[in-house]
């Protein structure tokens, strides 16, 4: 349970004191790191360890009133509560948690990913497993534990502290930055992770040492580890006589004090490295204590024997949780330096191991998760509008509510360090795909079921949804009259391009009232049987519209893309001197093509008349497989032999061009002769006629790449050089949420992959006049090595003979063809500024395609269904924010905390039905203080008129990040430092009066809203 504020003091004075001035005082944290995922899937976990810890740690921490266990990843523990534990189980843990000895850290449904993944998904794994530990328990996480991720976001320093924990802690980074931390002491720090939310959002971060969260295992008088009493978990099946792999030698009379010196020399060795006296010492590692009888068992003997001893030995030890060891650091007072919003990557372990292979490692997985991750968030608010402006409907809510759990759940697992990630083995992969997959599939019936309801077409009709991509054909015959349902999830009005499959040449496309709709066809391409339909849609806030398309037998009504195709050009031996420029035109842009290369030659920005010379290429970098012969790239690592070889000789190029768009597809061959092309990339430019709103859509020049099947240890990168005098310096985002500079750094070994750094959503280039900016629909890794020059990695293929990788299966031998998207906006920083952060967004969330059939009777849909307007009013925000989250989370909690404690203690967590009337909400400012003279201002909001479409606003209460929080009585630990010398309590935010909230630059504020009726 949380201790009431006024509490706090005085638990804080009954922490046991060192015993003697000087003597060390160790925190043995004993903790299980359970990979939710990586070599096994959660199943084969569960069965093989998973369930035993959870079973036996709260059966052996019931015998001993001085053990403790700290507890992580949700997934696993939910998993096990509802499937495994017993109801005297359930009633230990609840009485553990009061007791204060078993403690949850963290507390999201995983150990999220800080490199890849976005702050959207970060949250939404962080509430799931926040949302459960609240309900089930009364208990809010304050403590974090990110001990495994490959490096360490500036992001999450401001995400923990809007979660409302008081300190953070970190382990991966840079290895000679660790050593030299290590050697001033200067592992604890006061992280200011956000430049504008600065001291607001602090949060107190201790890395960890050399030792990182695993037990050193060398013991000098035996030849197993030391401390592992249980051995090492075995696979499939847990042994049936209990003996393990690996146990370490049972602690007798004969080896007590061999035992005590081992671990007292270690305490020392790190005590060293801190500033004060407490010493945190984590007893555990990856799948340990599947047998808590026989580690407590030894250690209770070697801690009892150590505190008999310690004046001898200048220690004391004692059983812990993470929040103990803040509390001691807290209670000393000590001035902490400030660290401010730089983040811990790349993060590399020796000289040739740079982990940053995996920014960019199974693609296909990456791009999944992001489009999965992207259809919760239209299908979250979708529902939401659905049940406040249908309070009595046919869909049943509860079985609609469990649909978009499955995604939920299957978008925070894969949000776990070693999913998104692309580092592990196969049949992990194919676990997550799958869940992410039933996810989707589940969504999408139920925004499908939700236009049936919201329709008559249900009689004698059918809506099939399709998350709006390539593959997102029409299917069945065109002489039946189709629709198409578009949904807009984003809180701005869009204006786009949606793209279908159709087999026919000659379309018509019409909307509700039907008044012809602009649209083009042309030939696909990849495919030879179908046509591209790009049906331009302008779409409020938060709402729809409906499509029909049919066959228009002669009375042609879109446009055709007309295609001229040019001859394939070998660029080895382009003619320099006879230049021929082939120009490409929207009101935004003029791209130029190099027809003696069939290249891109340069870019202009029309309105300031900029020109930049632009190129791109192809290349790969060759990697080695083989340890002997040097090091090797693997799912973690990069590590190239030498600088990147242009991967074709020849490039064809071919035109279609229309009325509405205009596509450059350009085929790389290997050479002038070969058959099949390697590589492709398609460019489109766009152009809205007048009456529509086509800023957005002009300002971006779309491109898609066709990467794969590589060869055998290949990394596929796509470079752009351009004459911008950039000094190799280039920025890229944290998350999505804020940028980081990149200056080039030149490295003894490994310039190149220490040189590469995560791109989450975006990166871009500049000099004084121009920025060239990419945004990302997957995460890649993106470097600049050399001037004006910006290069991303598309795709790898890699196999390699280390035993280790062998065993576990994690060669990423991935020969998969991958169509990443990249959108690049060119211009001068006031110009690019506007466009980014809302071009960002759309591309994250690009409309929902929903497709229908009309068959029989056909029943006039235009004057029934007005699909437009159903939301009602439109939910708009300006364009400097965000409508992050609008969704019905079901969970039952009451918002007063005493009366959800009192409730628990009743007994009542096991009882109630999910909660439909609470709508949570989350806005979020997109930009950084002094960022844009316009956009980087406050906003006011009124959250009544905001919602209107949805109903009548009678209550609204601001809450923490996850929710669980009243934001008023959220009182974190306030770290001295030298900006602040005196010790306090730090309240989150200004709250909100009468339903008007003032939202400040990089703020993400969280409420509660109720409407009437309800």
């Amino acid at each position: 349970m949380d201790p009431p504020f006024f509490l706090l003091p005085l638990l804080l004075s009954l922490v046991p004191g060192a015993a003697g001035r000087g003597e060390l005082r160790a925190f043995v944290v004993a903790h299980s790191h359970m990979d939710v995922g990586w070599v096994y899937t959660v199943q084969e976990s569960m069965h093989a360890y998973a369930a035993n810890v959870y079973t036996s740690v709260v059966e052996e921490l019931m015998k001993g009133k001085q053990r403790k266990f700290i507890a992580v990843e949700q997934e696993f523990f939910r998993l096990w509560w509802d499937a495994v534990a017993t109801d005297m189980n359930k009633q230990h843990v609840h009485q553990l948690l009061q007791e204060g000895r078993l403690e949850f850290v963290i507390g999201g449904q995983v150990m999220h990913d800080e490199a890849v993944t976005l702050i959207d998904d970060q949250i939404l794994q962080l509430t799931e497993g926040h949302g459960f530990l609240y309900e089930t328990f009364g208990i809010r996480p304050q403590f974090s534990w990110q001990v495994d991720p490959f490096g360490a976001s500036a992001t999450t320093p401001t995400l923990f502290a809007l979660s409302g924990f008081n300190a953070h802690l970190i382990s991966r980074i840079d290895y000679d930055l660790k050593t030299d931390m290590q050697k001033n002491k200067k592992l604890q720090f006061v992280w200011q992770g956000s430049p504008s939310l600065s001291e607001r959002q602090e949060i107190f971060t201790h890395v960890m040492d050399q030792y990182s969260y695993c037990t050193p295992s060398q013991l000098p008088f035996s030849n197993r580890s030391g401390f592992y009493w249980n051995g090492i978990a075995v696979f499939p099946d847990p042994p049936k006589d209990g003996v393990y792999p690996n146990m370490s030698l049972p602690v007798t009379d004969a080896n007590i004090h061999l035992y005590a010196k081992t671990m007292v020399e270690n305490i020392k060795e790190r005590a060293a490295w801190f500033r004060t006296s407490d010493v945190l010492w984590p007893w555990g590692c990856d799948k340990q204590f599947f047998n808590a009888s026989v580690q407590y068992s030894n250690m209770d003997l070697l801690l009892d024997y150590i505190n008999k001893h310690s004046e001898e030995f200048g220690v004391t030890v004692q059983y812990a949780t993470v929040g103990d060891y803040f509390h001691a650091v807290y209670r000393r007072n000590f001035t902490w330096e400030i660290r401010d919003s730089q983040d811990f990557l790349p993060y590399s372990t020796e000289p040739f191991q740079a982990w940053t292979g995996f920014y960019t490692s199974r693609s296909t997985l990456k791009g999944i998760a992001r489009k999965a991750s992207s259809l919760l968030y239209a299908g979250e608010s979708f529902f939401t509008l659905y049940v406040r402006k249908h309070p009595t409907t046919s869909i049943c809510k509860y079985e609609a509510l469990k649909q978009l759990q499955s995604l939920r759940w299957a978008v925070s697992e894969v949000q776990h360090h070693d999913g998104i990630t692309g580092t592990e083995s196969p049949k992990v992969k194919d676990m997550y795909m799958s869940n992410l997959v039933y996810g989707m599939f589940n969504v999408k019936k139920l925004m499908a079921s939700i236009i049936l309801d919201m329709s008559s077409s249900k009689k004698n009709g059918d809506v099939y949804s399709s998350v709006y991509n390539k593959d997102s054909g029409m299917p069945g015959a065109t002489s039946v009259e189709q629709y198409v349902v578009v949904y807009n999830p984003l809180a701005w009005n869009i204006t786009t391009f949606v793209m279908v499959s159709v087999s026919h040449l000659e379309m018509s496309v019409y909307d509700e009232l039907g008044h012809s709709v602009p649209a083009q066809v042309q030939s696909s391409v990849e495919s030879n049987s179908t046509y591209d339909l790009y049906i331009l849609v302008a779409i409020s806030g938060l709402s729809y519209r409906k499509y029909s398309v049919k066959p228009s037998h002669g009375k042609q009504s879109t446009f055709v893309g007309k295609s001229v195709r040019y001859k394939r050009k070998d660029i080895t031996h382009a003619d320099q001197q006879r230049q021929q420029l082939l120009p490409v035109i929207n009101n935004c842009y003029q791209i130029l093509f190099d027809q003696n290369t069939n290249l891109m030659h340069s870019i202009t920005e029309r309105e300031t008349n900029q020109t930049v010379q632009l190129t791109q290429e192809f290349l790969e970098y060759h990697v080695n497989g083989d340890i002997r012969k040097g090091p090797i790239s693997d799912n973690y690592l990069f590590a190239p032999n030498a600088s990147a070889v242009p991967v074709s000789k020849a490039v064809e190029l071919e035109v279609v061009s229309g009325s509405l768009m205009t596509e450059i597809r350009q085929y790389f061959y290997s050479n002038a002769t070969a058959e099949d092309y390697v590589y492709a990339a398609y460019t489109r430019m766009y152009t809205a006629p007048e009456g529509y709103d086509g800023k957005l859509l002009c300002h971006r020049i779309e491109q898609e790449y066709r990467v794969g099947p590589l060869e055998l240890n290949r990394e596929a990168i796509l470079r752009m050089s351009t004459n911008l005098n950039t000094r190799q310096l280039l920025y890229t985002d944290n998350n999505g949420y804020q940028i980081q500079k990149r200056p080039f750094k030149a490295y003894v070994n490994n310039t190149v992959a220490r040189n590469y750094y995560p791109m989450a959503q975006t990166a871009y280039i500049e000099d004084n006049t121009t920025r060239l900016m990419l945004l990302a629909e997957r995460a890649h890794g993106v470097s600049s090595q050399g001037n004006g020059q910006v290069e991303v990695m598309l795709h790898r293929r890699l196999w390699n003979n280390l035993q280790w990788d062998l065993n576990y299966n994690l060669t990423l031998n991935d020969s998969s063809v991958v169509h990443p998207v990249i959108w690049l906006i060119l211009g001068p920083q006031a110009v690019t500024n506007v466009f980014y952060q809302t071009s960002r967004l759309a591309l994250e969330h690009r409309p929902v395609v929903m497709f229908g059939e009309l068959s029989g009777d056909k029943p006039k849909l235009p004057g029934q269904l007005q699909l437009n307007e159903v939301p009602g009013s439109p939910v708009t925000l300006p364009p400097n924010l965000h409508l992050q989250t609008l969704s019905i989370p079901g969970w039952r909690y009451s918002s007063n905390h005493a009366e959800q404690v009192h409730s628990i203690r009743m007994g009542k967590w096991k009882q109630g039905d999910a909660d439909f009337s609470r709508v949570l909400l989350r806005i979020r400012h997109l930009y950084e203080v002094g960022e844009d003279p316009v956009l980087s201002q406050p906003v006011m909001v009124n959250l009544k008129s905001l919602l209107k479409g949805l109903g009548t606003v009678i209550l609204v209460e601001e809450r923490s990040l996850t929710g669980t929080w009243d934001v008023n009585a959220l009182k974190r630990w306030k770290w001295r430092n030298a900006q602040y010398p005196s010790k306090r309590f730090s309240n989150s935010t200004e709250t909100s009066e009468n339903c008007m909230v003032t939202v400040h630059p990089m703020e993400i504020r969280t409420f509660f809203v109720y409407f009437q009726g309800q």
